[in-house]
């Protein structure tokens, strides 16, 4: 008889990790233009648990609300289950990556479950040297750094680069794709990081627990910060005049004084793309790029991982494993 249900975690009241509950749940169905994906791994991000918590970080006034109960995840790693009637581009057994429907509030990719359904075109086929738990790891944070890169900042060969928090998930993914593009890059983060940071390739490497980066570093074409808040200012002298800042989370800059300068800044939202992900394969199976994995947790402790992620200091990136 054909399975009809499966394991899945879902939110069913806004709060803490323990919100995340693990539940049996209807199997999804794919609309004609989607895929059904048997789930082997999701990746965890912070917009599921600023989601989960009913985005308090975000001023009331503006501050969506998502419909209860919903499932979380928008990373997936896996193999097509099945394909709606309209897709010809993927078959029964392909193994498949990518970003579902971000950034969709109330139709997102629920990734955190045996099965997902997803638009065709927001998938690319999963890179052949790197398993499912890692292809889990790239979809949000990767587009977010390709995006970045080469969307909005459209970057050049050669220019000087700052990527402040550069250890995290999406840092170690603009740290290796700017210096594909030959970038002089220089990544801040924690001294525990250095190790794996220049295997990744910086050029430079500069401790924020121990050294001023202001003063440390100068003649910056573009900073690209991952880490935002109230202090970032303090990189507005990292950065020469005409060149470029580009927010990943919000913070605080000065810009009346980066204006002066003739510091522009330049940001935006990560959107799924299949095409960028295909992309990313490539870069990944051709040695360009490679995977920081910071913790791997099974499905059914979803709320283990959301600890985790809440503590910082991540590098690379939480990954649920679900086969």
């Amino acid at each position: 008889m054909p399975r009809k249900t499966m394991m899945a975690v879902r939110v069913h009241a806004f709060g803490g990790p323990d919100a995340l509950t693990y539940e049996e749940v209807p199997l999804p169905e794919p609309e004609p233009d989607e895929v059904l994906v048997q789930v082997h791994a999701a990746g965890v991000n912070p917009p599921d648990w600023y989601a989960r918590e009913g985005f308090v970080n975000i001023p009331e006034e503006l501050r969506p609300t998502p419909r209860l109960p919903y499932t979380p995840g928008s990373d997936v790693s896996g193999v097509v289950a099945a394909v709606g009637r309209e897709v010809t581009e993927w078959r029964e057994g392909d193994p498949v990556f990518g970003l579902v429907r971000f950034p969709n509030l109330n139709n997102g990719g629920r990734g955190y479950a045996e099965y997902s359904t997803a638009p065709a075109s927001h998938l690319a086929r999963k890179p052949d040297t790197i398993d499912h738990v890692q292809a889990a790891a790239v979809p949000m944070a990767g587009l977010t750094a390709y995006q970045f890169l080469f969307d909005l900042v459209r970057l050049v060969p050669d220019r000087n680069v700052l990527v402040n928090g550069a250890a995290g998930g999406v840092g170690h993914f603009l740290a290796q794709l700017a210096k594909s593009r030959n970038a002089h890059v220089t990544g801040v983060a924690s001294g525990r990081h250095e190790e794996f940071l220049r295997g990744l390739g910086v050029d430079r490497f500069v401790d924020y627990t121990a050294t001023s980066v202001a003063e440390a570093v100068q003649d910056v074409d573009h900073l690209f910060d991952t880490v935002g808040g109230p202090n970032g200012h303090r990189l507005l002298p990292t950065v020469r005049p005409g060149g470029t800042i580009s927010p990943v989370f919000y913070g605080e800059y000065h810009r009346d004084r980066a204006a002066e300068l003739g510091i522009t800044f330049v940001s935006g939202q990560v959107h799924s793309d299949g095409r960028q992900m295909a992309e990313l394969a490539r870069l990944i199976d051709a040695g360009h790029v490679r995977v920081g994995i910071d913790s791997v947790f099974p499905l059914a402790d979803a709320s283990k991982a959301h600890e985790r992620a809440e503590q910082g200091h991540i590098q690379g990136k939480i990954v649920l494993r679900v086969r």
